[in-house]
């Protein structure tokens, strides 16, 4: 991961508040377990599930926006975008280059250079449009082009589970420095690839605002 510089403090905060109230919710199930409770304990290995995930998806939010502020000043945009094509279920992928050329990774699609908005991107990923089954390339504050072929993950095991986008997010992430983010249209998940890793997110967490 990138050596970054962040002011940490406010999502420490939200997240040490999550994590106190998972071990009471811990200290709670080992107490009914000492105390031999017949209860059903599959609801509350649920909810601690949902716990985690929610805790590990505020963190990975903060770290994106980290991640990103070097290399483009429309944050903001683009998480609003993110934010709504999520609510909607509207399938996205979108590549923000860092410092490695990735031209020789991806199969061009249209040219488009313009300034990067949260409207145009939501538009491009309109289901049933010409370009929002490809990717949207994105260099500093403008996006470059749409429709574009990334490279697919070759891992296997987990990985031939995951849909198209998702597997063509790690694809590129595994070649070169760039960050893909994407967004299921099965579920609204939100997700970045980085280092031929997946990290769920929640774009409209207000510690980026």
């Amino acid at each position: 991961m990138d050596d970054i510089k962040c002011d940490f403090s406010p999502m420490k905060v939200e997240v040490k508040s999550k994590l106190l109230h998972l071990r009471e919710s811990l200290e709670a199930l080992i107490k009914d377990l000492d105390h031999d409770a017949g209860n059903c304990l599959l609801n509350e290995f649920h909810s601690m599930k949902e716990q985690v995930f929610e805790t590990e998806s505020i963190a990975t939010t903060f770290y994106l926006k980290c991640y990103l502020a070097p290399y483009t000043a429309k944050y903001d945009e683009l998480s609003h975008a993110i934010s709504h094509l999520s609510k909607r279920r509207h399938g996205a992928l979108l590549v923000v280059q860092r410092s490695d050329a990735i031209d020789r990774y991806i199969t061009h699609g249209v040219l488009i250079s313009a300034m990067l908005t949260h409207s145009l991107i939501e538009s491009i990923f309109t289901p049933g449009g010409p370009l929002h089954d490809g990717a949207v390339l994105i260099q500093n504050d403008k996006i470059i082009s749409a429709g574009n072929v990334l490279p697919l993950t070759q891992r296997d095991s987990e990985q031939k589970k995951l849909g198209t986008r998702h597997r063509a997010g790690l694809g590129l992430s595994e070649l070169s420095d760039a960050l893909v983010i994407i967004v299921s249209e099965e579920t609204g998940q939100a997700s970045f690839s980085l280092e031929g890793n997946l990290y769920p997110f929640s774009p409209g967490n207000d510690l980026l605002h």
